[in-house]
């Protein structure tokens, strides 16, 4: 079967996958800072005789395999997290403050080891494969906008008839996937609030205006929102992650300052989180302060096409077989692939890699995967990638 001649062939250039991993651990950038990683993937796709286009998306890298249509992408996120690794390991950061907690730098050498087993594949089906080697999935410029925008922005995904992506978990059993159909990962949107009031004597608060009193209030409001106000069938939720007010026993403070996130799956319930929490801090008027809000939308919730998520499950089960399908545990964490599986029917997977029995979780200075992994995440994505071809033709 298809799926395994290309683990294989996966298997058998295991080395590679990972001295490239390794090289690219050891040098982090961080994003729209991936200059290294970036050189390294276009000279390899190069020495595969892949066309590849740098400067995409300011420090992207595209791979073209192939002519004419159907045109089939493949997505790789490139950048690192401002973290200090702890971990003791030969391939650890060489830059501090640096390190791929995320495992990026895994999903880089996974898309080289597809785009080598796909270059070689004599009977590939015809049409055109694009390497989106992406910068900057952790975090966004200085307009607002991460990797994937600005990738679609320079045209990257033009003409694309379907795009997939996997992310390595590492608290997942390794070598086995999780993926599910419709809404998979949530939309984010941050907040900030100013809480008003006139701050005074902490003996004689009847004097002015207390907006800690006022905090009380709106953070009641706030968690009514998701309990009250939401349909309770649709996924939403709201959490504060910080309070800062005052620093002095007997002076009542003349601000309040508060922040968090929303999440959500529906765009309409997205859009109603921002419109209640403005009617939610309506409670600081009421009580004789004022707010200043500000609402900075971050990314759209992941829609997996079913049609696609049925193939890498398809896949899955050839390469991994029937013990290496995990059941689908939906988050609501956030992940920019959602644009480009909104300008293309698309799909991610998670692709488990736990590598020992320590806790490592994503983000930590002690993230760590099973580099066991990197085989059948390439064959895996090879073989989703050779079906669309075949299905979209």
């Amino acid at each position: 079967m298809q799926g395994q001649k290309l683990l294989e062939r996966a298997e058998a250039m295991r080395e590679q996958l990972v001295a490239w991993r390794r090289d690219i651990h050891a040098h982090p950038e961080l994003s729209f800072q991936e200059h290294r990683t970036a050189r390294l993937v276009a000279d390899s796709l190069t020495d595969m005789g892949i066309e590849a286009q740098t400067g995409v998306g300011k420090t992207g890298v595209v791979g073209f395999l192939g002519e004419g249509s159907p045109v089939i992408g493949i997505r790789a996120d490139m950048d690192a997290l401002p973290i200090n690794e702890a971990n003791d390991v030969p391939y650890r950061s060489q830059n501090p403050g640096v390190m791929h907690a995320c495992g990026h730098d895994a999903h880089t050498a996974i898309l080289l080891g597809v785009a080598r087993l796909l270059s070689e594949m004599p009977d590939r089906p015809a049409g055109q494969i694009r390497f989106f080697f992406q910068p900057s999935e952790e975090a966004s410029d200085e307009e607002n906008k991460s990797g994937a925008m600005r990738m679609i922005e320079d045209g990257a995904l033009e003409g694309v008839d379907a795009v997939i992506a996997l992310h390595v978990a590492s608290d997942l059993t390794a070598n086995q996937i999780e993926v599910a159909p419709n809404y998979v990962t949530a939309a984010e949107d941050s907040f900030h609030i100013v809480l008003k009031g006139t701050g005074g004597h902490g003996a004689y608060p009847h004097q002015g205006v207390d907006p800690t009193f006022i905090l009380a209030q709106v953070i009641n409001a706030i968690q009514g929102i998701r309990s009250r106000r939401v349909n309770p069938t649709k996924a939403a939720t709201i959490s504060i992650g910080y309070i800062h007010a005052g620093a002095v026993t007997n002076v009542i403070p003349a601000e309040v300052k508060l922040g968090g996130t929303m999440r959500s799956y529906d765009d309409d319930v997205r859009e109603q989180l921002k419109q209640e929490l403005e009617k939610a801090l309506g409670v600081a008027r009421a009580l004789g302060g004022d707010y200043a809000l500000s609402i900075k939308s971050g990314y759209p919730s992941t829609y997996n096409d079913p049609e696609v998520t049925e193939m890498i499950l398809a896949s899955a089960q050839t390469v991994l077989g029937e013990d290496g399908i995990g059941d689908p545990q939906l988050g609501m964490g956030a992940e920019d692939f959602s644009y480009m599986s909104r300008k293309a029917p698309g799909a991610i997977f998670m692709l488990g890699a736990k590598y020992d029995d320590k806790n490592r979780p994503h983000h930590t200075p002690v993230f760590d995967i099973s580099e066991d992994v990197l085989p059948a995440g390439a064959a895996i994505l090879a073989d989703v990638a050779c079906t669309l071809l075949q299905r979209k033709a």
